[in-house]
């Protein structure tokens, strides 16, 4: 590569990470307290990836979504999930035309950039088989006829810890499908009061501005260069000893034998190395650190490992076991 080649590089790296620092500073002016949360988003967008959050109501889990959507040139949708919905609720449906004797495919809400889908525990299972095509292939199949989604698709899913009555629990292919299990906290006070005056603000119409909203190009741009940070290979083999301690978690600790059922499979292994160099590469590096494992791996691994009865009726939770991992495997 000429030195012209390469500082022409570097200045469009830098102009990617300019980009994603505004996003940043954006959506953490738009949800305050959150900024872990705006950071597994952020990845999740890099990562091409989907995420599912774990918190109480009101912790501003719809605004963030819509922010993003805001800051970048594209659409977003909410979509309630209910005991009642129906696949075609999600999907769209084939509508009969009387005048030709035709049908026409009326699309639904799934054919939006950004979807939210709130409370995804509540629909029933048909429901959450249609939506897990569109997280997994990108396309929906309606009579007979495939249709593709938009190129960036992201879903994010919530679901309220707090009551469980009348939920279906998501079955563990579909928690697989997810990139990351994201679980989120009330913010401080001082956060709290920070919020209450934002929101005074925006009562009078004083909403938080963006400026100009980023292309989807520069998106699928800073994607590329997030995937090409450099991991060595000392770094993939610490990464992938990790992830095969959560099948065989015995050889790091007798205490561990019998805890798990089943470890992360094959596709936590392929999404731990995608967060990995996205968390690197959004902290400015174009290598990857073993704090960057550390960082993302309850995350991307909390909802792909199960753990056995003996162990949840002794009170083990996943993220105990992942820390006790975490504190046991050697950095390579």
């Amino acid at each position: 590569m000429s030195a012209a080649s390469y500082d022409a590089s570097r200045d469009a790296q830098m102009d990617l990470h300019r980009v994603f620092d505004r996003l940043a500073a954006y959506m953490n002016t738009c949800i305050l307290g959150q900024p872990a949360f705006v950071d597994r988003l952020l990845i999740a967008v890099l990562a091409d990836g989907h995420l599912l959050v774990e918190g109480a109501p009101g912790l501003a889990k719809t605004k963030a979504i819509k922010a993003l959507a805001r800051a970048i040139r594209c659409d977003d949708h909410r979509i309630q999930f209910t005991p009642d919905l129906l696949p075609s609720d999600l999907t769209g449906t084939d509508i009969y035309r009387p005048e030709d004797g035709s049908f026409r495919f009326q699309q639904g809400p799934i054919f939006h950039n950004f979807i939210l889908a709130d409370e995804i525990n509540r629909a029933p299972a048909k429901v959450q088989a249609a939506l897990l095509e569109a997280m997994a292939e990108r396309q929906v199949t309606v009579g007979g006829t495939t249709y593709a989604l938009p190129e960036l698709f992201l879903v994010m899913a919530t679901q309220n810890p707090i009551e469980q009555e009348g939920t279906y629990p998501l079955p563990e292919a579909q928690l697989d499908r997810f990139l990351l299990h994201v679980k989120i906290d009330y913010p401080d006070m001082a956060a709290e009061r920070q919020i209450l005056r934002l929101v005074r603000g925006e009562a009078h119409g004083e909403e938080v501005a963006f400026g100009h909203p980023v292309p989807q190009e520069t998106i699928f741009a800073a994607r590329r260069a997030a995937l090409d940070t450099y991991m060595s290979e000392a770094l993939e083999e610490y990464l992938l000893q990790f992830v095969f301690a959560t099948r065989a978690p015995e050889r790091y600790g007798k205490d561990l034998a019998g805890i798990v059922s089943f470890g992360a499979s094959p596709r936590g292994t392929i999404a731990l190395d995608r967060c990995v160099r996205a968390h690197a590469w959004l902290r400015g590096r174009d290598y990857a650190i073993p704090e960057d494992v550390q960082a993302v791996a309850k995350d991307v691994l909390r909802h792909r490992v199960l753990l056995t009865f003996e162990a949840e009726a002794d009170g083990v939770t996943t993220d105990r076991f992942l820390d006790q991992l975490l504190a046991r495997v050697p950095v390579s």
